[in-house]
């Protein structure tokens, strides 16, 4: 059965090797890669060097406005029949900053912005555009537990407060350090899970929504605005964690996650992926109340590019 995948964040790391593991593998899946600028041309030829067609759209993640027309282009295409039915949906870019007061076009906190605002407005555009059965996979983290067990006391846990705050900069104490952006990555991770709860709840019957976990994969670009130590540590040292079991090697976590998309790692709607199998994700991860706030505030927050 033919059908389109859209997949954000496969220009490197784990979403790069599941990219090549779904199009090796499934060869009636159309992969539709978003990636920004030049990015995105360059991604589609080396992904279609096999001879696949890839096809791409440029969007830059950390701008509503980039991110409503790519939203757009793709249902065009889809609706001309250009591409076949939509069954998936792949929200596995993510940014983190040394700060948090990095700020992106439209005002917002760009880790805010790029890990919850950018997959919600992307969700909300092409919803109606789904074929059932389908599958959204919104990739998160084990930094949410924000304890010692699941990251190594790397990065601080999540703190929780006003979806219209966290939208903004300053946030957090000391919001000019690393570990003011690094709380602010696991924050934003917290609240991708929250919002796949209110999907699983909200969607269609037919439209699945996971959460998929890696855990922790060094060597990825996700430190890439680091400072110089911890990029060279990333880079360097920690990826021989991989060889323990406090890590998962990025060839590892790409393969689950391409079984994820393709729906050969079984899991209900609103499930918690960690790698291959279903599990809990923290206990704060559970909160009806913060769900249905968050998503009202996500609605607010890109409302004005929703049309």
């Amino acid at each position: 059965m033919q059908s389109t995948i859209v997949m954000t964040g496969a220009t490197r790391g784990i979403g790069r090797v599941a990219a090549e593991l779904i199009l090796r593998e499934s060869p009636d899946v159309h992969l539709l890669v978003v990636a920004r600028g030049s990015t995105g041309a360059r991604l589609s030829a080396e992904l279609g060097a096999g001879g696949r067609a890839v096809p791409y759209v440029a969007a830059d993640l950390g701008s509503l406005e980039s991110v409503r027309s790519a939203a757009a282009e793709i249902r065009d295409r889809l609706d001309r029949g250009d591409l076949p039915p939509l069954r998936g949906f792949v929200g596995n870019a993510g940014m983190q900053y040394t700060n948090a007061l990095t700020e992106g076009p439209d005002g917002f906190e760009s880790t805010f912005a790029i890990n919850v605002l950018a997959n919600h407005l992307f969700v909300r555009l092409i919803e109606d555009r789904f074929a059932a059965p389908a599958r959204i996979v919104i990739t998160v983290s084990d930094t949410h537990f924000g304890d010692f067990k699941h990251n190594l006391g790397m990065v601080p846990g999540p703190v929780w407060q006003s979806p219209e705050v966290l939208a903004r900069t300053g946030a957090f104490p000391k919001p000019d350090t690393t570990a003011a952006g690094r709380t602010a990555y696991s924050t934003s991770k917290l609240a991708a899970i929250y919002l796949v709860h209110e999907y699983a709840r909200r969607l269609p019957t037919g439209i699945d929504v996971v959460a998929y976990n890696p855990g922790f994969v060094p060597g990825t670009g996700l430190a890439r605005n680091a400072d110089p130590v911890s990029r060279f540590a990333m880079r360097f040292i920690l990826p021989a964690m991989a060889l323990t079991p406090f890590a998962t090697g990025r060839g590892a976590a790409g393969r689950y996650l391409a079984d994820v998309v393709l729906g050969r790692t079984k899991a209900p709607t609103g499930s918690y992926l960690d790698r291959d199998r279903v599990a809990r994700s923290s206990e704060e991860s559970y909160d009806p109340q913060r769900e249905r706030e968050l998503w009202d505030a996500a609605e607010r927050l890109t409302a004005a590019y929703a049309v």
